[in-house]
């Protein structure tokens, strides 16, 4: 592709899977430029090493854009690709450009509905210490390393990437490892019934050569619904005593975990991990699971695991002040909030408060019931308005009307806050030392953390 195609496009750059794999085509010697309707961190990064990034869509900066790389985020009447059509430049997604890469590496392709990001950059943290020198390419920015970045250029066989489900696209890709965390009812706009999905991560599970390996969590019934319907060899993990990989024996240490793994009923070993709750146990052993397949000592993986830095947006500490922690996390959807709160819980503070900015209008409406009781386990609720992520509103639906929910299904202190200011104001005149703050939500409530703290260094809550 590098003999035929130096200048490469991206709309739609600063989504965080754009961004990584803009950074790992700029550090691979192509011409990398790109737009976006607003500033973030992945822009910062990108700019930061020299790619050229506009905010806005004008028809001027396709420049010499000899193909076009889409986020699916962006509308087909986007002035830039209707400029790209009448060009006869090609457009393709993220996904197609993502396999292209692939195509000339050994890939590992992680998709699941949850946990795609940290158990991508898990196995990355173990292939780079075990001294395979993966690439990868990942929907999140990794803490811990010399810069926030989810992309990472390597000279070793392995590519390790994220699989995105949520427009299909995923299936594209030709990995020689594929894993599926666990199936929940996402994204039915486009597949239509959950039935449909499952299929699509049969064809992703079975979409490996004949000598591949699928790594699969026993645990997930949505997973083991598939189970009977995967053609290629098969690793299972879990906690369950049917997982090829098991996890038992498990103690909360500080804020991370550790755990003994067994392996088709043989000890393997104690692992430490600084990530909290059980769902990263699970994330821990899909790596595991694939640093044995690729070659690396069980002691080796284990030791890399344990000095994993993070990734940003996971459960991530922003900052203390007063005696407050305030944790930032992505989760959005009913299952990862309930993980969330579950790890949260073990941190023994005095009182748990929830920031939740419902994101999409159409996933708060068809995940109604199920957000009404994923709170359970907080202990003070707050939810701002929905981020809209580009949808127009639904009638009926909308943050109040949610809160009215979790109020119905019998949550005692949840209430509607309108917007992050208002949040921030709640939050700084009724915390008390020894409390938590969560904020949870894909959209911008992560910028709740940096004002919060700075109001509460300013003076001790009351």
């Amino acid at each position: 592709m590098k003999d035929r195609i130096h200048d490469i496009h991206f709309v739609g750059i600063g989504g965080v899977g754009m961004c990584g794999l803009a950074e790992l085509l700029h550090h691979q010697g192509y011409r990398v430029t790109g737009s976006d309707l607003g500033e973030g961190a992945g822009i910062e990064r990108l700019r930061e090493i020299g790619v050229e990034v506009s905010i806005g869509h004008e028809a001027s900066q396709i420049g010499d854009a000899q193909v076009v790389v889409v986020s699916s985020a962006i509308p087909r009447q986007n002035v830039e690709l209707t400029t790209a059509r009448s060009r006869q430049i090609p457009i393709i997604g993220r996904a197609e450009m993502l396999a292209e890469i692939m195509r000339l590496q050994d890939g590992i392709a992680v998709g699941g509905s949850h946990g795609k990001t940290t158990t991508t950059s898990l196995i990355t943290h173990i292939l780079d210490r075990a001294g395979l020198d993966p690439t990868a390419v990942i929907g999140g920015r990794v803490l811990g390393g010399p810069h926030r970045s989810g992309a990472r250029l390597g000279t070793g066989r392995w590519l390790v990437a994220e699989a995105d489900e949520s427009d299909g696209s995923f299936l594209r890709l030709a990995p020689v490892i594929s894993i599926v965390t666990n199936i929940d009812p996402e994204h039915l706009d486009h597949y239509g019934t959950t039935e449909a999905l499952r299929e699509a991560f049969v064809t992703f599970a079975n979409g490996i050569p004949f000598w591949g390996l699928a790594v699969l969590c026993i645990d997930h019934p949505g997973v083991q619904a598939i189970l009977p319907q995967i053609a290629r060899r098969t690793r299972t993990y879990g906690f369950s005593s049917q997982a090829d990989w098991m996890a038992s024996q498990i103690e909360t240490q500080g804020i991370g975990m550790s755990f003994e793994v067994q392996v088709s009923g043989a000890p393997r070993g104690q692992v430490l991990s600084p990530l909290p709750g059980r769902h990263n146990i699970l994330n821990a052993l899909a790596a595991l699971a694939v640093a044995e397949e690729v070659g690396v000592d069980f002691g080796v993986a284990a030791e890399a695991l344990s000095q994993f830095g993070g990734v940003e947006r996971r459960f991530e500490l922003r900052g203390e002040a007063g005696g407050i922690q305030v944790i930032d996390d992505y989760a959005h959807h009913p299952a990862e909030i309930r993980a969330t709160l579950d790890a949260a819980r073990g941190l023994d503070r005095k009182q748990v408060w929830t920031v939740f900015q419902p994101h999409r209008y159409s996933r708060t409406r068809d995940c109604l019931e199920d957000f009404a009781t994923a709170f359970n386990d907080t202990d003070r609720l707050l939810i701002t308005e929905i981020y809209a992520a580009g949808e127009d509103p639904i009638e009926g639906v909308g943050g109040r009307e949610l809160c009215d929910q979790v109020r119905e299904h019998g949550h005692r202190h949840a209430d509607f806050v309108g917007d992050i200011d208002s949040a921030v104001t709640r939050l700084a005149k009724e915390l008390r030392p020894g409390d938590l703050v969560l904020t949870l939500g894909a959209g911008d409530i992560s910028r709740l953390g940096p004002i919060l703290l700075d109001q509460l260094r300013g003076g001790t809550p009351r």
